[in-house]
């Protein structure tokens, strides 16, 4: 066997040895995280909206930015924001965009030029500045005030492509780069970028969280939300979790180790509280992150009974086991419905469909009824289960992760909340309530149409939906 035979092998060796071990190895400390269960201080769930009215107007319910803004402006010791998406400011638009990143911007700046002595940080996803690729004005005037930036460092954790991330991590991740002098057209935006923006891009991984901690009086306060900080999406459907006490610690310390990864050490340093588990007494509520959403997401519907009912709300659903474990219930009686988004729009370009209407073959085979959001440019953004209709305490997962292999499989980084509590309590009862008027388009707001609307009966795009989610190679 001549030499290049022998590089060839040991070249091949190293490839395969980087896939396997990037695709499976121990996440670190802060991520992976099941809670501990804690009792509840304060809560409120928070609703974005857009619906069309009787004369085909847009209108617009938005809460969760308002409230992300106020609670910033009172912060006294602490602002900890990790948002995925968090872009330079577009165009003002009309409609029901708003200019949330700026909003947003403005906030962090006012409150930090109000109390110079607030530590605050915002952890971020590189996709914002296209891997390296573009400078951002707010990171810079954000910076310039002292806020610090945290771009996540996605390589602590998995490789949700595999087999483009075994080649980028051994021969392209070291190539140079700069922010400056990009010669090809920026694949998310304005502007040019260079040909490392799009080898990074299709690594396909991301910090997919959208959370803020800080404090408010004599409480920690946490908001865990699917909703972005980008103009564009500022439109869509979303759902949020604002809640104080410990489990704001808890949220607060697995973001402490993502920032300390990525090169940011908070200082603020402030354990979560080492009491009982609060698992009895309802209401109860526990923090999950990556993997732990899909252990609890599962243990939820597997435990659904005859007669019960499991709703379910969410941008993304094409992850198998998820579906069989739907599949199982209906099989057990339980009653299951399902929102889907329609995938034909992302910010502003149109999409083919994959995967909601491929997945949806599947669901409407098990028996399980099934809606399609009415979206108008905008994403039904919304990530949520609620299993209800019994006298057993009811069941409530929101927060930022999508039903697919990337957000359950421990490959993006996510954050989500569980609720537990009685048929009456408020939280419960608002979800139940904005899900039934989604379903069912009541007071003349029109939010979704019935399943034939989207139905694609192709097999080979079936079989592309398969062929992208289990390879990796898809940004679902």
């Amino acid at each position: 066997m001549n030499a290049w035979i022998w590089l060839g092998v040991v070249a091949l060796t190293l490839y395969l040895a980087t896939l396997w071990w990037h695709s499976r190895k121990p996440l670190p400390p802060g991520l992976g995280v099941e809670g501990k269960w804690r009792s509840p201080c304060t809560p409120r769930l928070l609703i974005d909206e857009t619906f069309v009215d009787a004369d085909g107007q847009r209108h617009c319910r938005q809460q969760i930015f308002d409230e992300i803004l106020r609670l910033i402006g009172q912060a006294e010791t602490l602002v900890v924001l990790d948002i995925f998406q968090f872009n330079d400011p577009a165009d003002d638009r009309q409609d029901c965009h708003r200019q949330i990143s700026a909003a947003l911007r403005d906030a962090l700046l006012a409150r930090k030029r109000q109390r110079p002595d607030v530590e605050m940080v915002v952890i971020t996803d590189p996709i914002n500045a296209v891997y390296g690729g573009r400078e951002l004005s707010h990171h810079r005037a954000l910076e310039a005030a002292g806020i610090r930036i945290a771009t996540t460092d996605l390589t602590i954790g998995r490789d949700p492509n595999p087999s483009w991330s075994a080649l980028w991590r051994l021969c392209l991740r070291w190539m140079p780069h700069s922010p400056r002098g990009g010669w090809l057209p920026n694949p998310i935006g304005p502007g040019k970028v260079g040909l490392r923006s799009y080898l990074a891009l299709l690594n396909l991984n991301a910090n997919h969280r959208k959370t803020l901690v800080v404090d408010e009086g004599k409480h920690w306060t946490a908001v865990v939300s699917s909703a972005n900080a980008d103009d564009g999406s500022s439109d869509y459907r979303d759902m949020a979790l604002r809640v104080s006490g410990d489990i704001a610690l808890d949220l607060l310390a697995s973001e402490r180790e993502i920032a300390a990864r990525s090169g940011v050490i908070i200082d603020h340093v402030q354990p979560p509280a080492a009491g009982p588990d609060a698992s009895g007494p309802v209401p109860r509520l526990r923090l999950l992150s990556e993997g732990a959403i899909k252990r609890a997401l599962l243990a939820i519907i597997d435990d659904a009974r005859a007669g019960e009912r499991l709703d379910i709300e969410v941008l993304y659903l094409s992850h198998r086991g998820v579906i069989a474990a739907l599949a199982r219930a209906m099989a057990r009686d339980v009653q299951v419905r399902v929102l889907l988004d329609p995938n034909h729009h992302a910010f502003g370009v149109s999409s083919s469909g994959i995967p909601n209407r491929q997945a949806a073959s599947d669901l409407l085979a098990a028996g399980i009824q099934l809606r399609w959001s009415d979206t108008h440019g905008e994403q039904a953004h919304s990530k949520m289960l609620l299993r209800h209709a019994s006298e057993r305490p009811a069941r409530l997962l929101l927060g930022s992760a999508n039903y697919t292999r990337r957000s359950l499989d421990d490959l993006n980084f996510e954050a989500d909340l569980e609720w537990v509590a009685g048929a009456d309590d408020p939280v419960i009862a608002a979800a139940r309530a904005a899900f039934e008027r989604h379903w069912h388009n009541r007071d003349a707001e029109r939010y979704s149409t019935g399943p034939e609307a989207y139905l694609d009966p192709s097999r080979r795009r079936y079989w592309q939906y398969r062929l992208m989610e289990a390879s990796g190679w898809c940004t679902f």
